[in-house]
């Protein structure tokens, strides 16, 4: 492994440059973004700060703490994980092990369902959300943050997991809005929602040994592992999501890989009409929306 060596930095510019060639000497794919991103991060400036301000000195405390940093970074961590937090559709998510880092893809369903939130609020004054298998809560306060109307009750099986949210929401300033559970998906829960919203563990067992060092090693794996065939979450959601929906309620889960068909087949056995799909910026299909079937046409039909 390369040894960072930041003896000779004696500005923040110098010790990002640094690091840089520490990332790169070690081959790593994104090596210039993770070191603009944890050398910002660390030092608490903005990415272009570095360059603009890069002549400001560099005390020894930041030097250890910046080489320390790269030593993780090096070893696998991901840049993210080092800091401690990570952005999602605007919001500063805490991480810890038990919460899954959001990723740029579930923006795809909060951008999905922002529609239907927005129209549900202006025909009844509110919307109540279910966001299943919450992590760092990130799906749920997003929805929050752009809908002051809203309300959400998240549920995850990890008591880790849930405090996590809680205190993301209190961060936040939303926690009057955001409730947090444990609990198994939507078991035991008697109220009713306007929608229903769930990123769950969707890998096959067998396909968790090829994933990224950084995935497998710093994600928990009740998040990733979707049982045999990937698609056992989906089965229990579908199975219980039919009588905690609102009348003209939406119900919408992320999906990996082609999984379309075989999760749209499962809710269709469970009452549920697709309503639409939703691809990702990689032109994947990775947000799949559902209404009752028979049911009234859900609030805001552009889906």
């Amino acid at each position: 492994m390369t040894k960072p060596d930041l003896a000779a930095a004696g500005t923040i510019g110098e010790a990002w440059l640094a690091l840089r060639a520490a990332f790169r000497a070690a081959d790593l794919d994104t090596a210039d973004l993770d070191a603009r991103l944890l050398a910002a991060g660390m030092m608490g400036v903005e990415p272009h700060e570095l360059a603009t301000g890069g002549d400001a000195p560099l005390n020894p405390t930041l030097r250890q703490r910046l080489e320390q940093a790269a030593r993780d970074r090096l070893s696998g961590m991901p840049v993210h994980r080092i800091l401690g937090a990570r952005e999602f559709y605007g919001l500063t998510l805490a991480l810890t092990p038990a919460t899954l880092e959001p990723r740029p893809d579930t923006e795809t369903l909060i951008d999905a369902v922002l529609p239907f939130v927005r129209s549900t609020v202006a025909a009844k004054g509110a919307c109540s959300i279910a966001d299943l298998g919450i992590g760092t809560g990130a799906i749920g306060l997003a929805l929050l943050a752009e809908c002051p109307q809203a309300r959400c009750l998240g549920v995850d099986v990890s008591a880790d997991a849930v405090a996590a949210a809680l205190q993301n929401a209190r961060s936040l300033g939303l926690s009057a809005r955001y409730e947090a559970v444990t609990g198994d998906w939507l078991t035991g829960i008697k109220a009713r929602f306007d929608l229903i919203v769930s990123n769950p563990p969707y890998i096959p067992t067998a396909d968790l040994a090829s994933l990224a060092r950084e995935v497998v090693e710093h994600d928990p794996m009740l998040a990733l592992d979707g049982g045999p065939d990937g698609l056992a979450a989906y089965r229990a959601i579908a199975a219980q999501a039919a009588g905690r929906l609102e009348a003209g309620g939406l119900l919408a889960v992320e999906i990996g890989i082609r999984q379309k068909d075989p999760v749209t087949a499962l809710f269709a056995a469970c009452g549920f009409e697709l309503a639409g799909v939703r691809a990702d910026l990689g032109g994947v299909d990775r947000v799949l929306l559902f209404k009752s079937q028979g049911g009234p046409q859900a609030i805001g039909g552009d889906f």
